[in-house]
Parts: C-alpha cells; structure tokens; sequence
C-alpha cells in the first residue's frame, strides 16, 4: 500500500466545491474593491464589488471586516489564476426572490430606500431585488418631477412579480388610496357646516385655492377669501400656507370653505357708518373709466363716479386722481341688499350763486318812460 505524499494528504484535506454551490467564507482581507474569503478550499475566494452589491461606489472596507462570516455562492472554481469566485450578490437576490414572492402572494406592505429616480418611475431594491415603481403608481396624485423621492424610504406592495423575465413591479398609490380614503371617512364623521378647520394649501388656481384638510380637500373660493375684493388668489395664498377657515357647505365629498367670519363682517353696521349725507375719508383702490372705487376701511369700496368728482366737467378719472389718493366725500346713496356706496364730492362743494341785476351809475339816472303815453300827449297839443 503506497503512503500518499503530503501534498494528496494536503489536498484532501480541502473540501471539494463546485459552481452553483453556497459556502460559508471568512473575510482574510478587504479592499475597497474586494474581499478575499477563506472557504475552507484550496484557494481562497475572491468577492468583488460588483458580485457584492448593485450599488457602484461603495466602498467595501466600510462594510465587512477581518473575520467577518459571509455566506455566498461559488459562481467559479479555479480561475486563470487558480482563485474561486464568489458573488454575495446573487445569492441575497436568490433570497430576495423568494422574499418577494412571499410579499407578492400576502400583498405585505414593504419599505426600501428609492435608489434610483427614471423618467418613468422610481426604483427600490429589496434584498438586492431591484423593483421599479411606475410615475402613475408612485402616488395618489399626479406628480410631475420624481425627484423629491431620490434617497427616501417608501412603503409599497408588489403587484407584479414574474422572476423569468425579473420583472418586479411596485406600486406605492394603493396604500395612499386606501389611506386617504380611511383619513377621508374619519374626516367627514366628526365635521360639520359652521366648524372652524385649519388646513394647508394644496394648490392655488385662478378660481380658488384647495386647501389639505387631513383627508380631504376643501374648496375656499376666490368671493370667500376676504370681505374685501381679491383680484388673484394667488396674490393671498401660496402652496404650503395654513389656512384657518369654515366649513361654509358640505355637499357629497365637497367641502366649500370661507374665510369671511361674521364677526369680521364690515357690512353689519354699515347702515350707521355709511349712511346717506355722512362725509368719509377713503383712499383710491382702482380706477375705471366711469368712475373710481375709494376703499373706506374693512373690505368695502365705495364708487365715486366721474360725474360726482366735480363741478367742472371730467373726462375720465384719472385725469385728477391716481390709485393710492385720499379722497373725502359725501354718502350719495348706499343699497346694503347689494352692498353698493356711491360717493359725491361735488355735493360738499357750495352751489354757485345766482348771478345779481347790479345797476351802473347811468342806469341809475335812467327814468323809466311810458312810450305809448308820451306819444299821445304830443299829439294832442299839435290838434289844439
């Protein structure tokens, strides 16, 4: 029987290892491109980045170091330079795999960081399974830069997982769906028309301003903004601004919100302070070619019509006032049905008086003389 040399005996005290195997490794060394492994083989195992992770620039030593354990899968055995191969990566996405049918067939809700933002999507990796959240799928709402998500952690549930074609998809808006509509529930359970709500602007349009009210939206008008006259909301509100308001209506999932709270109201004494024959003092607000509106305080304007501006003849406004003028005049009219003031500053101006028959000194000599009687009388002395 023939001794074996001490190289076979060497040799046979290695394990043996194939491709395809998984084997349990301990970290000898790390760079920050790769990782040598001792495998309980012949040759140590080579790990490189990119059989780590997907990930392109991470640095390895500051993941794993010295005797460190790692399991991986042998994806080459003796190389050109007689070293094994390893891949940590595909052995987690063999397990990711099966991670995410489980979560696919429960529907389980899963959290992964967005590690890439596309055109179409964004994507998430789940245990080194990368999957791709569609734009219309991200949220419940249409959002046109994705951006905002780069780096962020989301919830989601896999709604289509075929491993064949490693195709994993995601979708995000189904939990806000389902969110929003639980909030929405609670929302209009414990609210009702008259009840003082703060919420946030959403979205301010030419119309209106929407308004966040934690499970639904609100409505708050452009004629409910202010007692006062608003040319533009979006010269009073901006995305992000809170809101504190009423509830005005409630109509189906409508709330119709107004900012014009009663005790606010300019109009309630209005018929004391504006009555007809008081004199006030307001400031132009804006101009027209018939007339100027003059801002008394509080959210009400008054019309000071051109032809009330003066006694002289004006041919429009502006040819005596500007926007921002002080004006004092007289109460002409005031309708509070339909919250209309006129103004007059030509009623305080005293009336022209009437032109006085002042004689001249000759008209003072002057006799007043009956024609027709002189006439006669000088006739009859000729006769006679």
């Amino acid at each position: 029987m023939s001794e074996l040399t001490f190289e076979q005996m060497l040799e046979e005290s290695f394990k043996t290892i194939h491709s395809g195997e998984v084997v349990e490794g301990t970290v000898i060394d790390v760079k920050p491109d790769e990782i040598i492994l001792n495998i309980g083989y012949k040759s140590d195992g080579i790990l490189t980045r990119s059989e780590y992770t997907n990930e392109s620039n991470v640095d390895l030593t500051t993941v794993v170091k010295l005797g460190d354990k790692m399991e991986v899968k042998v994806i080459k055995v003796n190389d050109s330079e007689g070293q094994v191969l390893l891949s940590y990566k595909r052995l987690a996405a063999e397990k990711g795999n099966k991670r995410i049918e489980e979560a696919f067939n429960n529907q389980e809700v899963l959290k992964a960081k967005v590690t890439q933002v596309l055109d179409g999507g964004i994507c998430v990796v789940v245990d080194e399974v990368r999957i791709f959240i569609p734009a219309s799928l991200v949220s419940d709402t249409y959002e046109k830069d994705l951006s905002k998500y780069a780096g962020q952690e989301v919830e989601f549930v896999v709604t289509e997982y075929n491993p064949r074609k490693r195709r994993y998809i995601g979708n995000r808006r189904m939990l806000l769906s389902a969110e929003r509509e639980k909030a929405q529930k609670e929302l209009f359970d414990k609210i009702k028309v008259g009840d003082v709500i703060e919420g946030t602007v959403k979205n301010v349009t030419d119309f209106g301003a929407f308004i966040d009210l934690g499970g639904a939206d609100g409505l708050l008008h452009i004629s409910e903004m202010s007692w006062g006259r608003v040319e533009s909301p979006k010269k009073v509100f901006k995305v992000g601004d809170t809101v504190k308001a009423f509830i005005k209506d409630i109509a189906g999932g409508k709330i119709a919100l107004s900012c014009k709270f009663e005790d606010e109201n300019p109009w309630k004494d209005a018929e004391t302070r504006f009555a007809v024959g008081n004199i006030i003092t307001g400031k132009v607000a804006r101009m027209t070619e018939f007339g100027a509106f003059v801002e008394l305080g509080g959210g009400v304007d008054a019309l000071l019509h051109v032809s009330q501006i003066s006694k002289d003849h004006i041919e429009k406004p502006s040819d005596v006032l500007k926007v921002g003028d002080e004006v004092t005049a007289k109460i002409a009219d005031f309708n509070i049905e339909d919250k209309k003031i006129s103004l007059s500053i030509k009623a305080m101006l005293e009336p022209d008086e009437p032109e006085k028959d002042e004689k001249t000194e000759e008209d003072a000599d002057v006799v007043s003389v009956d024609i027709d009687k002189v006439v006669a009388e000088q006739t009859e002395e000729t006769e006679a």
